[in-house]
């Protein structure tokens, strides 16, 4: 059975980009991350949020462990938007600049124009899980493939 097209375009641009990665499919959907943890039977800290934030008129994909919330201030910071506020982008700016319904979105492709941000502490992870285009569908990678693959900057980007 062929994949949706959102999880399509995933699977193309990993396999485009000679990744090391496994594409899942699960039964029920991960609505939070600790919902993806339990599905998975994987750590909170293997989950990847794939956050869009606007900091003015720019996006900005922001990758952070599942048992952590982005700052907003650091974001906009590590974005080069110092002294713009930085905030949480409303479904239809994620829908623009990712091509992802909220819920659903992957970091692969990474949004053209948006810088990606890679929380550090994601590095100390052997593997971690990111969304793949649904609710249901999630794509195991290694953090470094992670950064190569997106192009992320690994910033300090967490609340303390």
């Amino acid at each position: 059975m062929p994949w949706p097209e959102p999880v399509e375009r995933v699977a193309v641009y990993l396999r485009a980009a000679g990744a090391e990665s496994r594409l899942e499919e699960f039964s029920t959907p991960a609505a939070t991350a600790q919902g993806a943890a339990d599905a998975i039977g994987c750590e909170l800290d293997q989950i990847v949020k794939s956050l869009l934030f606007m900091c003015g008129e720019q996006p900005v994909l922001a990758l952070v462990p599942g048992s952590r919330r982005a700052d907003p201030a650091k974001v906009a910071q590590a974005a080069g938007a110092a002294g713009v506020a930085a905030r949480v982008a409303k479904p239809a700016e994620v829908v623009a600049a990712t091509g992802f319904e909220p819920g659903g979105v992957s970091p692969f492709p990474p949004p053209a124009g948006a810088p990606v941000l890679v929380e550090r502490t994601i590095l100390s992870n052997a593997v971690v899980w990111v969304g793949a285009g649904t609710e249901v569908h999630m794509a195991m990678v290694s953090p470094l493939e992670l950064v190569r693959l997106t192009r992320g900057a690994t910033v300090d980007i967490v609340q303390e």
